[in-house]
């Protein structure tokens, strides 16, 4: 199905060598992941079928300067580098576009094999309902120099009650038998965490993963990988998720942080998607009740006190928060088209209401489960959010539009080193031996020559790639051009 997104003979361009998941932000590598034993047994499995690794993988880089490949056993949309929510926004939706294109391709590719029929669908969404999970991450840059204790430690109340206007809503629990099935969570991943902090991310995940891999120079950078938030579809949701962290992780590089600390953080995670009462009640390690919207309230007065006025894009983070609050606080509804969980919600008990479906019934709530499922279906033809979207009567949010959502696809945020990227597949990808986030291999005249990104990472270095690929008419050109700078070097 990833193949099908290009028409030309696929060829698998990224370097996994540039790769280590193993290692520890905590300062250590460790000697196997858990989820090593399960990918061993399918690539066991493979090896039977004999395909190679690459091509099981599938990798592409698109020309948007996304990542599109086969991440255990599903297709992974990787947004390329954003330094905007405008651009972020778009390209997240490029990518339910792009998936959409790949589905279809292969729905027809299964057509004209008469023993394949079926349609390809595909849904943005963090479980399938029978206990497995896979993730929604959101990836920062930042400094080396901030200790990591002092990143979990900020960040644990935030991530924890971001789910109250971040959570994209689920029917049922999963990996609790014992906990009542007829219950409305407020996220699909809440119900898998287990652990503080880990560089696992398949299996004892944890709330703060500390995979060490910048794509950036190592010296001065950590990539704060977040793998416990869910996909949204709202795109109100998707902004204020990403953007709320952002000026937290500002707040945290301040020295602003609001002295919080939970006394269980992995219980309160589950505690407050599960609560049906949505108090959202949750205890300090100094054995002080409180609740996740005055969590959120701390966090929000802070970042007003840094951040108030700077921009507009800052200033739409702090009053959507408030907003967020106010109405959680009040009338959930207040955020039909903005709140995936509460526009979920909305959805199934008129659904529920209109068929007479009982909640405590296992066989009404598989049908409520369905359409929990079918809210995610990327197809405008059949998702129920694509669709309540489509009506134009002002009830969804639009943070983006169709017009710029249609350049994400092709077109890679400007002023970043994805611009970069890419415009050399367009320009020069004949040439393009293997790539990575942050370095790009040329074959030149029987040899091999590297840029390295790695110091492509803010919008004035950016500038300064992006300008010189623009005047290169070769390859040579190019590296040519890039000489003055440490960023290419050259190999047998």
């Amino acid at each position: 199905m990833i193949r099908c997104y290009t028409r030309e003979d696929f060829v698998a361009r990224w370097d996994y060598d540039l790769e280590n998941p193993r290692l520890d932000m905590r300062g250590f590598e460790v000697d196997e992941l858990l989820q090593d034993k399960d990918e061993t047994e399918h690539l066991q499995k493979d090896r039977v079928r004999k395909i190679p690794l690459k091509e099981l993988k599938s990798d592409l880089i698109l020309s948007n300067g996304a990542r599109l490949y086969n991440d255990h056993t599903h297709p992974e949309f990787s947004t390329a580098e954003c330094l905007s929510l405008a651009d972020l926004v778009a390209q997240d939706r490029a990518g339910e576009r792009i998936l959409l294109q790949c589905a279809r391709r292969r729905t027809e590719e299964r057509g004209r094999a008469s023993s394949r029929k079926g349609t390809v669908r595909l849904y943005k969404n963090n479980t399938d309902f029978e206990g497995h999970s896979y993730g929604c991450h959101e990836n920062f840059l930042l400094p080396r120099s901030i200790p990591f204790d002092d990143v979990v430690a900020a960040l644990l109340p935030f991530l924890v009650t971001r789910q109250i206007y971040a959570g994209a809503g689920k029917v049922g629990v999963e990996g609790d038998n014992r906990h009542d099935q007829a219950l409305f969570q407020l996220a699909q991943r809440s119900d898998f965490f287990e652990v503080i902090a880990s560089v696992d991310t398949m299996t004892r995940r944890p709330l703060v993963n500390t995979r060490d891999e910048p794509h950036a120079d190592p010296a001065r950078y950590r990539r704060l990988h977040i793998i416990i938030g869910d996909a949204n579809m709202c795109e109100w949701a998707t902004a204020l998720k990403v953007g709320a962290l952002r000026l937290v992780l500002e707040l945290l590089e301040a020295g602003r942080v609001p002295a919080l600390e939970l006394a269980d953080p992995i219980g309160a995670v589950k505690g407050i998607s599960r609560d049906p009462g949505r108090r959202w009640e949750v205890e300090l390690a100094d054995r002080t009740p409180t609740t996740a919207v005055d969590v959120q309230a701390a966090y929000l007065d802070r970042a007003r006190q840094l951040t108030a006025g700077r921009d507009d894009e800052t200033d739409w983070i702090l009053d959507s928060w408030q907003a967020a609050l106010e109405a959680l606080a009040g009338d959930p509804l207040e955020l039909v088209g903005r709140c995936d969980w509460v526009t979920k919600k909305w959805l199934l008990d008129a659904f529920a209401d209109s068929e007479g479906l009982d909640w405590g019934k296992p066989e009404d709530r598989s049908w409520l489960q369905s359409q929990d499922l079918e809210y995610h279906n990327v197809d405008p033809q059949e998702g129920l959010y694509l669709m309540l979207e489509s009506a134009g009567d002002g009830s969804v949010f639009r943070y983006s539009d169709s017009t710029s959502i249609e350049a994400a696809v092709v077109t890679p945020p400007a002023g970043t080193r994805a611009w970069f990227r890419g415009r050399v597949l367009e320009k020069f990808g004949a040439q393009v031996r293997s790539l990575n986030w942050d370095s790009i291999e040329f074959g030149v005249q029987g040899r091999v020559q590297t840029v390295d990104l790695k110091s492509c990472v803010d919008a004035d270095t950016a500038a300064i790639f992006n300008r010189r690929l623009d005047q290169a008419g070769t390859v040579e050109e190019l590296l040519a051009a890039l000489v003055s700078t440490p960023t290419a070097k050259e190999t047998p």
